[in-house]
């Protein structure tokens, strides 16, 4: 039996909360957590080409990550375990959003994800330890045009509800937002 999606929108053009049915018994519960056919009654036409798991500690930093066209990529973020607080940042030149931050809180158990289309720079801390992060892609990953922007940039000023305590080289010393190199336009 088919269980029908949610998709919301945002405050950020093109950014959507994704909500799944669960089916609940003695057992636990069921989800649809992908289906093609589904989706696309909700008006979601994007399709996804690669998925990604990551586990991390409670005080983790992943990001902001993004790649550069003609690789950007769009991504549907959903918490299999544990607790995140995911963030997107617009880079999408013309945007009313431009520079702008989005966050939500990402919960294992509320079967609610996000999704950020390419030109949004992904990332995310981890709340919980052990926690599951499930990422469906519209791209492939292509090393030669990931670029990352610093998630301490304070000219975007994302509001981290804890301070990262596990963040990777590549990511610290990532560039802000003024020497960023980005080819999105908002159309």
């Amino acid at each position: 039996m088919p269980m029908p999606v949610r998709t919301i929108r945002t405050e950020m053009p093109g950014v959507l909360l994704i909500e799944s049915k669960c089916a609940f018994d003695d057992r636990g519960f069921f989800s649809e957590a992908y289906s093609v056919t589904t989706w696309r009654d909700a008006r979601f036409e994007e399709q996804f080409i690669q998925d990604n798991l990551s586990l991390s500690r409670k005080g983790t930093l992943r990001g902001m990550h993004y790649q550069v066209e003609p690789y950007g990529i769009g991504k549907f973020i959903r918490v299999l375990s544990g607790t995140i607080f995911d963030v997107g940042v617009d880079l999408r030149k013309g945007s009313p959003t431009f520079g702008q931050w989005l966050g939500r809180t990402l919960r294992a158990e509320d079967a609610v994800g996000i999704y950020f289309p390419s030109g949004i720079a992904h990332g995310y801390v981890a709340l919980d330890d052990n926690s599951i992060v499930f990422y469906k892609c519209t791209q492939v990953h292509v090393p030669e045009a990931e670029r990352v922007l610093n998630y301490r940039d304070p000219q975007v000023g994302i509001k981290w509800p804890v301070a990262p305590t596990l963040v990777s080289p590549k990511d610290a010393e990532a560039p802000f937002l003024d020497k960023a190199e980005y080819n999105f336009v908002y159309v």
